[in-house]
């Protein structure tokens, strides 16, 4: 029997309607989805054949473009030789590739990797590493430390760690023990330093779990680099495990290859998934130091670390993250995250003192303005936003009013200056 489309009048958007249920969405609100047919380099179309500049990689995801023949020809290639096998007992060509690659340009204190689906679950495991390590070596360690206004992630203990209400609210009286600091500035670093320092005596804090350079989910909010370094410094001091969630920031997106790479202190964990698979396939994998590893190293089998998913490893994923890394190191893609970088700072100084923008911000191929209006993250204003740029055929996602652009790295100066433009005219419309 083969399979035929059903025939009907019924656009898909439309029949969208029956079944589904998005993310992030109140549907008695926002009722109507936009149907994307397909997808090639930082161009969507949609059902109607409108095309849009996709201005945030897909949630910064696809880097290298959506529908890279490279990274579909491998993974092809890799689908016709195995496509999934259980992780637990078994090991593949596609992750022991992948592990030493990928060891080769993680901060060089990384040694173990850990696989999962996505970037919650890689926070999931952070976490549960930080706190069994402790355990396992018989220390009361149960609190966790976290930055103000972070987002690790929706699942139960990534939201513990997170501190946007928005997200967090019906569920906060389950969330295990966490502990809150303000990101560093240059003017605050001391009293946060005096402060945490006389917290830590009481030496129960487990891990800190931090997104180095830029909270994303709180408007790619940046901090200072130096005042991070002096933190996890002091906190390594008293035996805290660093938690790096780099999710969002990893694979160039800072302009180097992992944002913990301007920090001089190494994380002792680091988070991965989004550009990880370049877009193509959900994957994750948190990564770790010897030291972490040998904590979980034991005749006794219960201090292993008990944690599993149906699809870690899956070969194909693996093949993509593969293709992925040929991809970031390759001259073209290098030359492509500078020439962005350069473009983004060259807008920045035209539009940094338009008197609708209060502040705008880089860091690498970031860029993010701040209009000088108060918005609610989600309300009308935000959505008029959304929708000036989706009717001038480019894909941004304002996030209450903070305008930001993260585009794939593939995106042409053309492509870069209508999305300039489109803000461009947001700002004489607001």
């Amino acid at each position: 029997m083969s399979f035929t489309e059903p025939k009907t009048l019924e656009s898909l958007s439309q029949r969208d309607k029956k079944h589904l249920w998005h993310p992030l969405t109140q549907h008695k609100l926002h009722p109507d989805m936009l149907a994307i047919a397909k997808a090639k380099g930082a161009l969507l179309y949609d059902e109607h054949g409108k095309e849009y500049i996709d201005g945030i990689a897909s949630w910064y995801t696809c880097m290298y473009g959506h529908c890279n023949d490279f990274i579909l020809n491998k993974v092809s290639e890799q689908m016709q030789r195995l496509d999934q096998v259980v992780f637990s007992g078994f090991t593949h060509e596609p992750a022991v590739r992948l592990s030493e690659e990928l060891i080769k340009i993680l901060p060089a204190n990384q040694e173990k990797l850990f696989f999962s689906d996505n970037g919650s679950t890689a926070v999931e495991i952070g976490i549960k590493m930080a706190l069994q390590y402790h355990y396992n070596k018989g220390e009361k360690r149960r609190t966790l430390l976290a930055f103000e206004n972070g987002f690790h992630g929706d699942t139960l203990g990534a939201m513990s760690v997170s501190s946007l209400s928005v997200y967090n609210g019906p569920f906060e009286d389950l969330f295990i023990d966490v502990e809150r600091i303000p990101v560093p500035t240059v003017e605050s670093i001391a009293d946060t330093l005096k402060t945490l320092d006389a917290r830590l005596q009481r030496n129960d804090i487990a891990g800190f779990i931090y997104e180095p350079l830029v909270q994303g989910a709180a408007a790619m909010k940046m901090h200072d680099a130096d005042g991070l370094d002096q933190i996890l410094k002091l906190l390594k001091q008293h035996k805290v495990l660093c938690v790096a969630d780099e999710v969002m920031t990893g694979f160039g997106k800072t302009g180097k290859n992992f944002a913990s790479d301007h920090i001089a202190t190494k994380p002792d964990i680091i988070c991965l998934s989004k550009a990880l698979t370049a877009g193509l396939l959900p994957m994750a994998i948190t990564s770790c130091t010897q030291e972490v590893y040998d904590a979980f190293y034991s005749n006794d089998m219960t201090k292993g670390l008990f944690h599993a998913h149906t699809y870690t490893a899956n070969p194909p994923a693996c093949s993509a993250a593969l293709a992925g890394l040929e991809l970031l190191r390759s001259e073209e893609m290098q030359t492509n995250i500078q020439r962005i970088i350069a473009s983004h700072r060259q807008f920045d100084d035209e539009v940094k003192d338009h008197p609708k923008v209060e502040s705008t911000r880089q860091c690498g191929v970031i860029f993010a303005l701040d209009l000088n209006v108060k918005m609610e993250r989600y309300g009308n204003l935000r959505d008029t936003l959304l929708n000036h740029f989706m009717d001038n055929g480019i894909f941004l996602r304002p996030l209450g009013n903070t305008i930001y652009i993260l585009a794939p790295y593939v995106t042409s100066d053309r492509q870069l200056q209508k999305i300039y433009d489109s803000i461009r005219s947001a700002l004489n419309m607001v």
